[in-house]
């Protein structure tokens, strides 16, 4: 399976930022050991045309050139920032773009080491998110590739805002929203199916929420999965408000997994949140995600 990554993940935030920004590198390492399952690539950089196809073109430009106020980049985070926060975005954005390319091209699963950027806008970023690699895949597919349906299964703890706003008005676009209701961001947007579940939601409970959700979208008959798989419904996670054990993030992930080989759907994972502190359950989580992924890329391949 192809798991994009580019050093600039970690690299192109700064140390001094509160973001975990050693997330990246150690989830690499962690993974390097598996080229008999997954090969890492290094992840290009994104072409302003892109970028635009979910942007204002002035706002991308502000950024890409450096020219954002200081309130624009507040309201983002990942402060403070350095020179390398925009070839980082860059490239964060051309890894998703290239894994679509490889499940559009060759069908199964492929994966970004980053994004999910879930609560980027048309015309701002929020909440550590620049641009919204999601949105932006979303509009790839079905402009570029033909792609008649496409949903997003946003399993992150916070709403997906962001995609729900820029993607409003794309009718070949499914949006699913599985988050906690007391969190951020604390002004929601409409998405297709939004289903929050109370705090200190467990295991039992959200996955009962999960398989009605899923069901939902599978009638859908979505010929694309984009699936934000965010780590931070752990009960571990300092921004999550949810209880979820890793078994239970891992079945999480299973009926997702096990759906898209059933019905042999390319699938593009968004790497999505994860702030445990210390990191080390956030790590294991995403490294059980990309095995799980992997795993059922080669069995989607075998067929």
């Amino acid at each position: 399976m192809p798991l994009y990554f580019h050093t600039l993940y970690t690299e192109g935030i700064s140390e001094e930022a509160r973001f975990p920004r050693e997330r990246y590198r150690k989830i690499a390492r962690r993974l390097a050991g598996r080229p008999d399952r997954i090969q890492i690539v290094e992840s290009p950089a994104a072409s302003d045309a892109d970028i635009t196809l979910a942007h204002d073109p002035d706002y991308v430009h502000r950024f890409l050139s450096g020219e954002m106020d200081e309130a624009e980049r507040r309201r983002i985070g990942l402060r403070p920032w350095t020179d390398l926060i925009i070839p980082r975005t860059r490239h964060l954005i051309g890894g998703a773009i290239s894994a679509l390319s490889d499940v559009m091209e060759d069908g199964g699963i492929a994966a970004n080491m980053a994004g999910g950027t879930h609560h980027a806008h048309y015309d701002w970023g929020s909440g550590y998110c620049v641009f919204n690699d999601l949105a932006i895949c979303a509009r790839i597919a079905t402009q570029r590739y033909g792609v008649g349906r496409v949903a997003i299964v946003d399993l992150d703890v916070h709403q997906g805002d962001g995609s729900a706003s820029i993607l409003a008005k794309d009718p070949e676009v499914f949006t699913l929203s599985l988050h906690c209701a007391e969190n951020f961001p604390m002004h929601k947007t409409m998405s297709d199916l939004d289903i929050a579940l109370p705090q200190g939601s467990g295991d039992e409970v959200y996955l009962e929420a999960l398989d009605s959700a899923l069901n939902m979208v599978w009638r859908e008959g979505p010929e694309l999965i984009l699936f934000q798989a965010g780590v931070d419904p752990l009960a571990e996670d300092k921004l999550g408000r949810l209880a979820l054990t890793q078994d239970g993030l891992a079945q999480r992930n299973a009926m997702v997994f096990d759906e898209v080989a059933k019905r042999d759907l390319p699938c593009l994972v968004f790497m999505g949140g994860g702030y445990c502190k210390p990191i080390e359950p956030t790590i294991d989580a995403f490294v059980r995600l990309f095995e799980q992924a992997a795993e059922t890329h080669q069995r989607m391949q075998a067929y």
